[in-house]
């Protein structure tokens, strides 16, 4: 049978069960015995006439149901992290080496065409302070 402690740490979890199983056990009721099992087993108990026996049969298998739950669940995200994992470090690889790839061929263009490379290094400096230029302007007004 479980401990008021262990059914305290999922008091939210059990009160649905209960609910669903007991419909005639209210909010209120739940609410008065806030976790303590004695008091939960006879409330049910009173309310229902389902037997002592029965109720603790119930909560043991509805407390091992929301550990293997729980269980599953964390198995689930760690499931989803290591696949997540593995994506990301595809993405990072593949962009990896198409950085390596432009690199080489910015290097290639500079060795084989610098002076175009120069004039192609200048006008991006002229366009990209015009644009500053024209944000800081904007920013004044």
């Amino acid at each position: 049978m479980p401990t008021t402690a262990e059914i305290k740490g999922k008091w939210d979890q059990l009160k649905g069960q209960v609910r669903e199983r007991w419909g005639q056990i209210t909010d209120n009721d739940l609410t008065r015995v806030q976790g303590n099992t004695d008091q939960l087993i006879g409330l049910i108990e009173q309310k229902t006439g389902t037997t002592r026996r029965e109720v603790e049969q119930f909560l043991d298998n509805a407390m091992e149901q929301g550990e293997s739950m729980v269980t599953n669940a964390a198995e689930t995200v760690r499931d989803y992290a290591n696949r997540a994992t593995e994506v990301v470090k595809d993405q990072y690889g593949r962009a990896n080496k198409q950085v390596e790839s432009g690199l080489e061929e910015a290097q290639e263009l500079i060795r084989t065409r610098p002076g175009m490379s120069v004039g192609v290094a200048f006008g991006t400096g002229m366009v990209a302070g015009a644009m500053l230029c024209l944000l800081l302007q904007s920013d004044r007004r």
